[in-house]
């Protein structure tokens, strides 16, 4: 079928298509990331990527990061999450409530086929090599922090401020867009999904589609 001819919608079933036949990269998981600046539109696309797997599990780092562990978190992913699905295992971790600033009761994280982690720094140097697929959300940093603001409003903007500085630290010390396989824009209706900058060096990764001829990216 003709990229010009494509229904909507197929560009994450195919995506996910592409991703079951994947190796395991995680003991028997297909872990993949879906990184991003914050407000790049990360959990809505593995929302909808999750379902195409028809029920994916999904992580999202909002639960392992803290007010006092922006990016510190690696530790507790990796041995909450990553080890025990290394080892077939499900994964147990209790995820951060915002609002009360603690942890809550334990979440239970399958050993499924595929696994999504969704959020900024999925795609991190420390948990790479656990990767089968690195996917990085294309929006501009600026643009994608206007959209988060005015999603959280005004209540939110102390938190915007000192999260902005934090994230560009974090990517100017452990870049993940270098490493991605796949780039994914949203558009008007549906997503494009483009080989990465690391997918491009590696043929069997290239993927290049679009939602619809309406889909002005």
């Amino acid at each position: 079928m003709s990229e010009s001819h494509r229904p909507p919608g197929t560009v994450i079933d195919d995506l996910a298509r592409t991703l079951r036949r994947l190796p395991p990269s995680c003991g028997p998981v297909r872990l993949i990331a879906v990184d991003g600046h914050a407000g790049s539109g990360k959990t809505t696309f593995a929302g909808r990527l999750a379902a195409a797997l028809g029920g994916a599990p999904v992580l999202h780092l909002d639960d392992i990061a803290t007010h006092d562990e922006l990016f510190e978190w690696t530790p507790r992913l990796v041995g909450q999450v990553i080890e025990p699905l290394a080892r077939g295992e499900s994964a147990s971790y209790a995820p951060y409530d915002w609002t009360a600033r603690g942890f809550g009761p334990p979440r239970t994280l399958p050993a499924a086929p595929v696994v999504l982690v969704e959020g900024v720094a999925a795609g991190r140097r420390a948990l790479r090599p656990f990767l089968a697929r690195l996917l990085w959300m294309e929006l501009p940093d600026e643009d994608a922090w206007a959209r988060g603001r005015s999603r959280d409003g005004a209540e939110q903007s102390e938190f915007w401020e000192g999260w902005v500085d934090a994230e560009r630290r974090h990517f100017a010390a452990d870049p993940s867009r270098p490493f991605a396989d796949l780039l994914v824009r949203q558009c008007e209706e549906g997503y494009e999904v483009l080989p990465g900058p690391a997918g491009v060096a590696h043929p069997d990764r290239d993927l290049t589609q679009r939602d619809g001829p309406s889909a002005a990216c």
